[in-house]
């Protein structure tokens, strides 16, 4: 059996030519958008709406937003604005996932040449590479790919 191929991307510091460069280069076939929120003014060309669009139109690629696969709104803040350690963070979003039982709300054809859409410039400190770990964990037969 042939493996899934999981992509991740951040958009921070990527100008819109090198991130739809990266994804359409990689053969990703969708986005899965797992921001907490996709409409913020700091999202540029990664606003939900503007995204769908340039993902089809510049790609053939289909988009998803799957919040559950975020943290939460009091995880962040935790993390971001007062200051929580990463190991910290790291442990409470895996708690958070496993409770929610991620692996049981995507398929591993919904997976298979799709891309984690977060906002961090590189995964070693984002949730896009707690969440594709942990599907890789609890599923296995996953290859992880970080589009940089």
């Amino acid at each position: 059996m042939e493996k899934i191929k999981l992509f991740t991307i951040g958009f921070a510091k990527k100008s819109a030519e090198r991130f739809f460069a990266l994804l359409s280069e990689a053969g990703v076939q969708r986005v899965l958008d797992i921001r907490l929120n996709n409409v913020s003014q700091l999202a540029g060309f990664t606003k939900r709406d503007d995204l769908r669009y340039f993902l089809r139109a510049l790609g053939g690629m289909d988009y998803l937003h799957l919040p559950e696969l975020a943290p939460t709104k009091e995880l962040l803040d935790e993390y971001r604005k007062n200051g929580q350690d990463w190991s910290a963070y790291e442990k409470a979003f895996l708690d958070l996932v496993s409770r929610r039982r991620i692996e049981d709300r995507v398929s591993e054809d919904l997976l298979d040449r799709a891309c984690l859409l977060c906002s961090e410039e590189t995964p070693d400190r984002c949730h896009r590479r707690l969440v594709a770990e942990y599907l890789l964990n609890a599923l296995g037969n996953i290859e992880i790919i970080h589009l940089l």
